[in-house]
């Protein structure tokens, strides 16, 4: 496997990333991986005929998963899909490293007053249901908790809750618990 692929892995497993009956498993049977493999295959592809083939099974994938993640998104190492279902997230996103989304997230673009589409920090956790919309800047160590609205500048070490989302800043990062085997 591709070593972003085996870091993606490395946060579900740790060390055990490495064992081919691990990748196995993760390829074949667990949702949320099998979306993010074919996703960076997809990105990794070198010829259109192995683009396309990627694609056709991505697409299918997004189908059975209800993930909707385009390969052109740019998201770093390290991502994880915690829980999988109705995920979507715009392909002009940027998204950091040690990167957590549940179910029901959306990552979208708006127009007007805070147009634009979202930057993501590194070793963020996105929780069930919540939304960031819009040009805004997400910074590093940031929780977004369940059913938040997020469409404005988050600093680093924060948690937002509610809707309208609210800023609790902290003195160091609220995500220590939910990133684990995080990459260095």
């Amino acid at each position: 496997m591709n070593s972003c692929i085996v870091k993606d892995l490395y946060r579900y497993e740790g060390l055990r990333a490495h064992n081919w009956l691990v990748q196995l498993k993760y390829k074949f049977f667990v949702p949320g991986f099998t979306y993010i493999y074919f996703m960076r295959k997809t990105q990794m592809a070198k010829s259109s005929i192995g683009r396309f083939l990627y694609l056709a099974i991505l697409r299918i994938t997004s189908y059975i998963t209800h993930i909707q993640i385009p390969y052109q998104t740019r998201i770093g190492e390290g991502f994880r899909i915690v829980h999988f279902g109705t995920i979507v997230v715009n392909p002009e996103a940027v998204i950091g490293r040690n990167f957590n989304i549940s179910q029901g997230c959306l990552i979208g673009n708006a127009q007007g007053n805070r147009g634009g589409t979202p930057t993501i920090g590194d070793n963020v956790c996105m929780n069930a249901n919540s939304m960031i919309i819009g040009g805004c800047h997400i910074g590093n160590h940031v929780l977004i908790a369940p059913g938040a609205f997020v469409n404005f500048d988050v600093p680093d070490n924060s948690i937002v809750i509610g809707n309208p989302g609210k800023v609790i800043a902290r003195e160091e990062s609220p995500t220590n618990k939910y990133i684990v085997y995080p990459l260095e």
